[in-house]
């Protein structure tokens, strides 16, 4: 990478170059002319007005340009590790803003089947679903959140799921918080979360089951999510949800993480364990 200088630096270095080399070739040039020589040895009085002057110009220009070397390239550093830190943060919304927005689609579209048939359930999803869509669009675009937001982000999500399925699922979510207060990214479970629903609950016609546990000890984090899976299902690629997530892991837990993934032929299980900011 190159580093430009811009234009004040320019006429600056541009101005000392040429009073460095005007100040001895006009004194060279003086020297010729008055003295009717072809060649001429410059010799002063270095305790002369213009020999202190000269020795004080090149005393002081061999320690200005070390130091305004030194600063312009602290700078350029700075301003690359600038940079660099936007790019990361303006790819960290980026990745946060793709958090699969599917579920909200088909709760709204359960909704409207249930009005008219169960009008205060409705109206209870209603609720649940315009605090978790706010949670999604506002508090889910900051830095941090704490994990009891998170947890009751997860709370709301697995509520509404159950309520939207047909069929039997038995969900466990146990959780064992020392600090509610505990910053974590937001935003970072809820993948899982739905990795599970997808692809377990929706592919099993019976026996659906997703076991949860959220644990956290000191400034570490401990989440897991088990699912059943149809053994008779190929087993399903990495999708955009998990490259989404690990991409966040690797920009804001850069080696203060452990993601673990354990698949059989009937069960998908994730571990995440998380070393808090």
């Amino acid at each position: 990478m190159i580093l430009a200088l811009n234009k004040n630096t320019k006429k600056l270095l541009a101005t000392i170059a040429i009073l460095s080399l005007a100040i001895p070739a006009i004194i060279i040039f003086f020297l010729v002319i008055t003295t009717n020589k072809d060649s001429v040895v410059i010799a002063f009085d270095p305790f002369s007005i213009d020999g202190m002057l000269l020795i004080s110009y090149y005393a002081t220009l061999i320690i200005l340009v070390p130091i305004f070397s030194i600063t312009w390239l602290i700078k350029q550093i700075r301003s690359l590790l600038n940079l660099k830190n936007e790019k990361m943060r303006m790819e960290l919304v980026h990745l946060q803003s793709q958090v699969n927005p599917h579920f909200f689609f088909n709760v709204l579209n359960n909704l409207y089947g249930s009005i008219e048939k169960d009008n205060m359930k409705a109206k209870t999803m209603i609720l649940k679903l315009s605090e978790m869509m706010r949670y999604s669009i506002y508090e889910g675009q900051r830095e941090l959140a704490t994990i009891g937001e998170e947890i009751a982000y997860l709370q709301s999500y697995i509520q509404l799921n159950e309520a939207r399925y047909h069929k039997k699922i038995e969900v466990t979510f146990e959780t064992s918080i020392e600090n509610e207060n505990l910053p974590v990214t937001p935003l970072l479970f809820i993948i899982l979360v739905e990795n599970a629903f997808k692809h377990g609950v929706e592919q099993l016609r019976h026996d659906a089951f997703i076991h949860m546990i959220c644990k956290s000890d000191g400034n570490q984090v401990y989440f897991e999510v088990e699912n059943n899976v149809d053994p008779e299902m190929p087993a399903s690629q990495e999708g955009v949800g998990l490259q989404n997530l690990q991409r966040r892991l690797e920009l804001v837990y850069p080696n203060r993480h452990q993601f673990i993934i354990s698949q059989t032929d009937s069960t998908y299980k994730v571990q995440l364990t998380l070393q808090a900011i």
